[in-house]
C-alpha cells in the first residue's frame, strides 16, 4: 500500500497551482478522498498482469467514417464578405486565452 497518506499541504498545493480555492472542509474531504484513491491504485498495481494482453478497445468494431465533403462551400465568400475581419481567407476572431496571468 501508500507508502505514506497524501498531506493537507500537498492537496492545497496542488489546488494552488489549478487556481482552486478550498475551503477547509473541501481540503479535508479531498485529502481524504484522493488518499483513499492512491491506496485503490497501489491495491491494483499490486496485481499480476503478466499474462494479460493490453486492451485497446472493448468492442471490435471498426469505426466507419463517412468521406469528408464540404457541404455549402459556394458560400464561403458571402460569409467572409460579412465578417466584420478577416485575413488571409480567414475570418478573424478575438483571442479567448488570457496570457496576462502569471504561470
Amino acid at each position: 500500500m501508500a507508502e505514506e497518506p497524501i498531506s493537507r499541504a500537498e492537496v492545497e498545493h496542488v489546488a494552488e497551482l489549478a487556481k482552486l480555492s478550498l475551503t477547509d472542509e473541501q481540503a479535508s474531504k479531498f485529502t481524504s478522498q484522493l488518499d483513499e484513491i492512491i491506496t485503490m491504485i497501489d491495491g491494483l498495481n499490486e496485481v499480476n498482469t503478466d499474462d494479460v494482453k493490453p486492451t485497446t478497445n472493448m468492442a471490435d468494431a471498426t469505426a466507419i467514417l463517412r468521406e469528408d465533403i464540404a457541404v455549402n462551400a459556394h458560400q464561403k465568400d458571402a460569409l467572409i464578405n460579412e465578417a466584420p475581419e478577416t485575413e488571409d481567407g480567414f475570418i478573424k476572431v478575438p483571442a479567448i486565452i488570457d496570457e496576462s496571468e502569471d504561470a
